[in-house]
């Protein structure tokens, strides 16, 4: 079905155009399936409103406000400039910015073909990855887990986004018992509380939303919203009987460095504190030094996040060194909502057929949104083909074709 007679099947995939700012639903080729990955035809996938939000935010800024945003990269550009000069420092910045950006990445689908080297997966087999918002990925083994039967697939498009959530509670170590602030209770906040409700733990939830809060409430934690008058540190301290928190978990987005002080003001000595978010970092040296606090950021999915070998060439960490991989936390998610330890379905505030994409794109800060699920169609395989002509010999000028034109190729070859 990939190949067929000179007719090649297209597919629908959204993308994200960092230099027109637009969010487009594209036409593009099916992807081969490539050793030690398994080709999935698509379900359900997630929409991250957080992550993705700010993706599409950027995409819509100015050159100005893009940079603005991301001042490490201005220093690269700066960088560049010294080395190369200013023509090819512009022509590597437009030609990063007119490659399309693939969002998302919680799917849910049912495998259609395994690559050499995968033996875990079979055809028909229903699995969530890491694969981005397309009809359908090509995700290598070690990002893709089985769906329990008892877990509809609306329930499984969460596995990745409370991955990262649970790698951030796998850091903090919670104890029976232990009272634990997250701030933020947006959809990871969210997932995080209820994980640490299940695993013991006293949970307090801040967040000025008041929609959240009362669902967070309704989930066993005591969440207050700060724009109703409540001092969050005050609550913390009533709570805990003047001790402080063991702990504080963000997952809160926000440029401003006021919650990493307030995290650590709710704190007891020697508390600990977890970023899964993201918020301003200049840290206040007295703020940890005279409680000895400790601060750690977690890194998205879990151990093998980023690491060559084990996302792309399948190389597994062996488990009694390295208990909770990336697909390991895949599975434990899936187990907590097979075992109604974890419930996501409350939170499921839309579902929109994928060609309805812009009903979410169009406006992803509007109030009450907490996790947007998109549809796929079941008939996607034999319906979009491009059909190539015949290749007459034609006399004239020669042609090259390039495949993989980055940076350096598309501003050399001309």
């Amino acid at each position: 079905y990939i190949c067929a007679n000179n007719k090649y099947v297209q597919m629908k995939q959204i993308i994200q155009d960092l230099k027109s700012g637009k969010t487009i639903l594209e036409e593009v080729p099916v992807p081969n399936v490539k050793t030690g990955c398994v080709l999935i035809k698509t379900t359900r996938t997630l929409v991250s409103l957080g992550t993705e939000r700010m993706l599409v935010e950027f995409g819509k800024a100015n050159l100005i406000d893009k940079a603005r945003q991301q001042p490490d990269k201005v220093k690269q550009v700066l960088d560049k400039l010294k080395t190369d000069g200013i023509l090819p420092t512009l022509e590597a910045v437009f030609n990063k910015l007119g490659q399309p950006l693939p969002l998302g990445y919680c799917n849910v689908g049912r495998v259609i073909a395994v690559g050499k080297g995968v033996t875990e997966f079979v055809v028909g087999d229903r699995v969530a990855s890491n694969g981005n918002h397309a009809e359908f990925v090509c995700v290598p083994k070690n990002l893709v887990a089985k769906i329990p039967d008892n877990v509809s697939d609306e329930e499984a498009a969460f596995t990745v986004i409370g991955s990262i959530g649970l790698e951030g509670i796998r850091l903090f170590k919670p104890e029976l018992g232990e009272t634990v602030v997250v701030t933020g209770l947006g959809l990871i906040g969210l997932v995080v509380s209820q994980l640490l409700v299940a695993n013991g733990c006293r949970v307090i939830g801040i967040d000025f939303d008041e929609e959240k809060v009362k669902m967070a409430k309704a989930k066993g934690v005591l969440a207050v919203n700060p724009g109703n008058g409540v001092n969050p540190v005050k609550f913390v301290e009533e709570i805990t009987n003047g001790i402080g928190a063991d702990g504080v978990i963000i997952t809160a987005s926000a440029k401003t460095d006021e919650v990493m002080h307030q995290a650590c003001e709710m704190c007891r000595k020697r508390g600990r504190i977890i970023l899964v978010g993201v918020v301003g970092l200049n840290l206040r040296r007295d703020d940890f030094y005279k409680k000895e606090l400790t601060f750690q950021v977690s890194c998205s999915y879990g151990a093998g996040r980023y690491d060559e070998d084990y996302e792309n060439k399948g190389h597994d960490y062996p488990l009694p060194y390295v208990r909770w991989t990336e697909k390991r936390n895949f599975e434990t998610i899936l187990q907590a909502i097979s075992s109604g330890g974890l419930d996501v379905k409350s939170l499921i505030t839309e579902e929109v057929e994928l060609d309805d994409y812009m009903d979410i794109y169009g406006d992803m800060r509007k109030r009450g949104s907490i996790a947007s699920i998109i549809k796929y169609s079941e008939d996607s395989v034999v319906e979009r083909v491009v059909a190539i002509e015949g290749n007459g010999f034609k006399p004239g000028n020669g042609k090259i074709g390039i495949i993989g034109a980055g940076n350096f190729t598309s501003s050399t070859a001309v």
